[in-house]
């Protein structure tokens, strides 16, 4: 079908019915009467020819100064709805990754002025609501902060002074009171031990075995048997003048002597404890000066021996004398010195100190014989004894 045919008018439906049929007589027979004839009917209307959607566009003419006529409903062609440009909402598909905030049906819509958007894991369960707000949620009015007050910081520096100041006290009281806890002890110990030889049993001073584990030369062990114990004096009788003469400034309170012998009977030692009157002071200048002037190295200054007629120290004398050792004690008001010999009554003419007849490269016969391990070894051992008895009655609970 051409364009032009589809541009022709269709010709208009008829407005007004048909006329009607004369009436018909009613003496006419029935036989002879003509059938009455029904209404005509209108002649078809030609369908309206089909929009053509890719027809080109016609330019449009001017607009003239003369009204244009109204075009006629029945003339009009019919105007084709718009296409749509998306599809329906019901079959458009989301992107990749949307989520659909849309409130399931019968779900109670959120309140106005407060969007409520759910949690991804909670898309599908119905909506609740917001929660209530909590207390912390709320908005206070804040407070105004008030200037602090002169006096206020004041107190704060002087509470601040004063804690600082109990500390400190506490900490030097603290200090103080070790210290005098400290001299305390010490004085305890030399108050006890100053009065030891008269309360401390002889057997406990001067034990009757003394065992010498590794005292020998090369480490060897030693057993030391008690022969004899001296009775109780004075230091002037017992000690060479010019050792007590050295031992002065401390002064003798007691000396305490006994006399010891090795397993084969062929050495003698004499080992002996002065209890002085000097202070922890005086005990330790004493102990420094025989330190620094090597006193305890003098020939002139051994110990005497103390024989025991009947026993193996029956000739052991002066001259007998081969090597000592002396030990001043600073923990206790205590002297301790030991002096060996031969037990045969040989008389030595080269004494040697014990520290110097105890090195590897000594020559010498009390060298030779470990006379100088005789008497360090039951010097150490009474020393020691000594020391552990004082400390015991130090700390015995009253």
């Amino acid at each position: 079908m051409s364009t032009e045919a589809q541009r022709a008018p269709v010709p208009p439906r008829p407005t007004t019915p048909p006329p009607a049929p004369p009436a018909q007589d009613p003496a006419t027979p029935f036989a002879g009467a003509p059938l009455p004839q029904r209404p005509a009917t209108p002649p078809p209307t030609a369908p309206a020819p089909p929009v053509e959607t890719t027809a080109r566009l016609r330019p449009v003419p001017p607009p003239s100064d003369a009204p244009a006529a109204a075009p006629t409903p029945a003339t009009a062609p019919p105007i084709a709805p718009p296409r749509p440009e998306q599809p329906p909402a019901a079959t458009r598909r989301r992107p990749v990754g949307a989520v659909d905030l849309t409130p399931r049906p019968g779900a109670t819509p959120p309140p106005a002025g407060r969007a409520h958007v759910p949690h991804p894991y909670q898309l599908s369960q119905p909506y609740r609501g917001p929660r209530p707000e909590t207390p912390a949620e709320t908005t206070t009015r804040l407070r105004p902060i008030r200037t602090r007050h002169p006096a206020r910081t004041a107190a704060a520096a002087a509470c601040v002074v004063l804690g600082l100041g109990l500390i400190g006290g506490a900490a030097t009281g603290a200090w103080l009171t070790s210290d005098s806890s400290a001299d305390a002890a010490a004085h305890s110990a030399y108050t006890v031990g100053r009065s030891a030889w008269h309360s401390v049993p002889v057997d406990t001073l001067f034990p009757r075995t003394l065992t010498g584990d590794g005292a020998g030369p090369g480490g060897a062990d030693r057993i030391w048997t008690r022969i004899a114990v001296a009775p109780d004096g004075g230091c002037r009788a017992a000690l060479d003048p010019l050792l007590a003469r050295a031992l002065g400034p401390v002064g003798c309170e007691r000396l305490l002597r006994a006399t010891y012998t090795d397993a084969t009977r062929s050495s003698v030692t004499t080992v002996g404890v002065i209890f002085t009157e000097g202070d922890a002071a005086a005990m330790k200048a004493l102990s420094a000066r025989f330190a620094d002037q090597l006193l305890g190295g003098r020939t002139d200054l051994m110990p005497r021996t103390y024989p025991v007629k009947g026993t193996a120290a029956a000739g052991f004398g002066d001259r007998q004398r081969a090597s000592w050792t002396v030990h001043v004690l600073t923990e206790v008001p205590v002297v301790v010195f030991a002096v060996s010999g031969f037990a045969d009554g040989r008389a030595v003419t080269d004494p040697q100190p014990a520290d110097k007849a105890m090195a590897a490269n000594a020559t010498t016969a009390a060298a030779q014989a470990g006379l100088g391990h005789e008497a360090e070894g039951i010097a150490d051992r009474i020393e020691r004894g000594l020391r552990r008895t004082v400390t015991d009655l130090t700390e015995k609970p009253e």
